[in-house]
């Protein structure tokens, strides 16, 4: 008996009959060859989902026309017959595991990552959309000005309809079951289709019927070089969250127009890049917010339609399909951070499932929008082949792990599932390190997903954890090698009444008893109602977060030109809001009782009692009235790392202690600690493993 019988139910898409109802849908990895054909790392991740048991993968944003758009430095690429054989290989990694897969026909318009410049649009406009990965090169000591785009003419309006067939007559000669066009979140046919970017006053613009040309004769145009029974998908954005933009009434008659078309399904999405927190949707929005519609789009058309925003857990998705609210459930973020999901819960193991926590780090803000290759913040196999390669330890090492935040767990579970013996040294009464104070921020609950998984994995492999233990080098002389992941702490830049500054860590410190994991030992420090918080970066974001959750006044200080420049640019974008007691499109979060104040440039002069005095950076001296300073400033906890080496213990720093940053880089470079263990311990001057050395380097090192 399949503990989850919906999701594993078959369905009919055009001539295409998927075996279950899980759809990968469209992800850009940017992990393409620099011509944008296909390399061994898109096969390594689409292979892998199929591995998986995905029913259908929906390769994304491949562009018809390289030269005019690619949503990606790095995505695919169909504008050539020399990309069919790569793209072959690609169909065939995913069919030989029984997956149906479709290419993503993707031109970005407006929103191109390359080429930088004159790039085209329905309409002439200046964007400044900071969170795209389009979005205009603002250099270090520059002004952002805005991203001019050019209206397309006719003509190239009509030979892009051309392109777009072209690129899916490609795809189908390369052995796909399906092709499906991006027409959502304010890319190329998105900017033709809504009313509130397609400002054009000819037939490509203007009224409902001439929005849809575009769109409709791609299709059109497709049928003919592919034939009608190629099943043509179509992704868009139900609801545009902007003022005068698409709204879910039309979009229910966009459905309509695609069905008499011919469209084979409707994959349902949301936004254009002006409201990028309903398309991103990051960790504040719930899971399946948008299956509203699904719902209404369902009740117009016969058609297969697919739900995608958020889907976590299989006995939500399971219960969604039974209750007809959608036809297939769509992940993306989520097959990344494991893309195994299926196969677990397929086989009822859907506690070993690790859930996305909607970071945007790894697969957004680290990767895409910084011109990278995909990655993830908490499976450092995404975008890492080397990880499908770990072999068990021939001779098991001791294995010594001071910390237990994330790099310190991390680095202990890859090294466990290697058989090492590890024993994990943690000085509170808890797992988690810097992961646990984002359980006060409000909306950023998510966070504890992976605390919990993590710690569940540490239990399962039986390593030996010891908490309430702070280890002296004498007691980890037996160990083989040594990895320090002390952290970080936070610390008093100079200041006069330094002595009257809070840390953060005492400030939200989680009260809550009740929690599985709670010490009994954890304490907050209290706060007056007037506090302000010094410093930048995540642990400010979520220490004012925090306070103003909790009904205070809060106040800002960065001595930086923008507050929290460093965080992940949609979670700040949503945050912003929330700071001036509003919220991003579609949330209805409970407002802060207080709207947060933000001052950039300026540091802390002094602290008094009842008063602090801020100086900027003309030194200009201002005051105000404060209750309470709290530090936000954070530095690397080196001191126990310099003691271990000094005493010729074999050590590496990982983490936080080694530089503070984020959730991603401690993950990864504790991951990769376990990854190079090997028999032989050998380091090099940068206090680095090395493993894999060739072997006659090898003989010469170590005989």
């Amino acid at each position: 008996m399949l503990k989850y019988p919906h999701l594993f139910q078959p369905i009919r898409i055009g001539n295409m009959l998927v075996p279950n109802r899980i759809c990968h849908v469209p992800t850009d990895v940017s992990s393409s060859n620099a011509d944008g054909s296909v390399s061994e790392r898109d096969i390594h991740h689409h292979s892998q989902l199929a591995k998986g048991g995905v029913g259908r993968i929906i390769v994304g944003a491949t562009s018809p026309d390289a030269a005019t758009g690619r949503p990606t430095v790095t995505g695919l690429v169909a504008d050539s017959d020399t990309q069919i054989p790569g793209l072959a290989r690609l169909a065939e990694s995913m069919h030989k595991y029984g997956a149906k897969c479709v290419v993503q026909l993707q031109h970005p318009g407006r929103q191109c990552a390359w080429p930088r410049y004159n790039t085209m649009s329905a309409t002439d406009m200046v964007v400044k959309l900071p969170w795209s990965a389009g979005h205009e090169i603002v250099y270090e000591n520059a002004e952002e000005k805005g991203k001019p785009v050019r209206a397309m003419t006719t003509e190239e309006v009509v030979d892009m309809v051309d392109k777009f067939s072209e690129a899916a007559w490609r795809v189908k000669q390369a052995g796909f079951d399906g092709v499906e066009l991006h027409a959502a979140h304010g890319y190329l046919i998105s900017q033709f289709m809504s009313p509130y970017l397609n400002k054009r006053i000819d037939r490509w613009g203007g009224s409902f019927e001439n929005r849809m040309r575009f769109p409709l004769a791609i299709i059109s145009s497709i049928q003919q070089k592919c034939g009608r029974d190629f099943p043509i998908l179509v992704r868009y954005s139900v609801d545009e969250w902007v003022e005068g933009g698409r709204t879910c009434e039309e979009s229910v008659r966009v459905a309509v127009e695609l069905e008499k078309a011919g469209a084979a399904a409707l994959d349902l999405s949301q936004c254009i890049q002006e409201s990028p927190g309903a398309g991103f949707d990051p960790m504040y929005y719930p899971e399946g917010w948008t299956l509203y519609a699904s719902r209404a789009v369902k009740q117009a058309v016969s058609i297969p339609v697919i739900n995608s925003h958020s889907f976590r857990n299989p006995d939500f998705c399971d219960k969604v399909l039974a209750d007809g609210d959608t036809d297939m459930v769509g992940l993306s973020r989520q097959m990344l951070c494991d893309p195994y999901w299926a196969l677990k819960a397929y086989l009822g193991r859907d506690d070993q499932i690790r859930r996305c926590i909607s970071c945007l780090t790894g697969c957004w803000q680290e990767s895409m929008m910084a011109k990278k290759e995909i990655g993830c913040a908490i499976n450092p196999a995404c975008g890492h082949m080397e990880f499908d390669e770990m072999t068990p330890a021939a001779n098991p090492l001791k294995v010594g792990i001071v910390g237990g935040g994330p790099a310190g767990m991390e680095a202990a579970r890859i090294a466990a599932s290697r058989g090492h013996h590890v024993t994990l040294f943690e000085k509170t009464g808890e797992l988690g390190g810097a992961i646990l104070g984002c359980c006060m921020a409000p909306g950023k609950e998510k966070m504890k997903w992976y605390a919990d998984w993590i710690r569940g994995q540490i239990r399962r492999l039986e390593v030996d954890v010891r908490l309430h233990t702070a280890p002296t080098v004498d007691d980890l002389r037996g160990f083989d090698i040594v990895l320090n992941a002390t952290g970080a702490s936070s610390y008093v830049p100079d200041c006069i009444g330094a002595e009257r500054v809070v840390p953060f860590e005492e400030a939200i410190a989680c009260p809550k008893v009740p929690c599985p994991y709670h010490p009994k030992d954890r304490q907050m420090r209290r706060t007056g109602q007037r506090v302000l918080v010094w410093g930048d970066h995540y642990a400010a974001a979520d220490t004012a977060a925090a306070l103003a959750g909790m009904g205070k006044e809060v106040t800002i200080v960065t001595e930086n030109k923008e507050f929290a420049a460093s965080v992940e640019v949609i979670h700040m974008y949503v945050l912003r809001k929330r700071f001036a007691q509003t919220d991003a499109e579609a949330l209805h979060s409970e407002p802060f009782k207080f709207p947060v104040k933000i001052i950039e440039n300026s540091t802390v002069y002094s602290v008094e009692e009842g008063k602090v005095v801020l100086m900027d950076k003309s030194f200009q001296r201002t005051e105000l009235a404060i209750d309470d300073v709290i530090t936000c400033h954070t530095r690397s906890n080196t001191a126990f790392f310099e003691e271990v080496r000094r005493a010729g213990i074999p050590v590496v720093n990982a983490g936080d202690s080694k530089q503070p940053r984020n959730l991603h880089a401690a993950v990864m470079e504790g991951a990769t600690f376990g990854l190079k263990l090997e028999e032989r311990i050998l380091m090099n001057a940068n206090h680095s493993l090395i493993d894999s050395l060739p072997i006659d380097v090898q003989a010469q090192l170590l005989d």
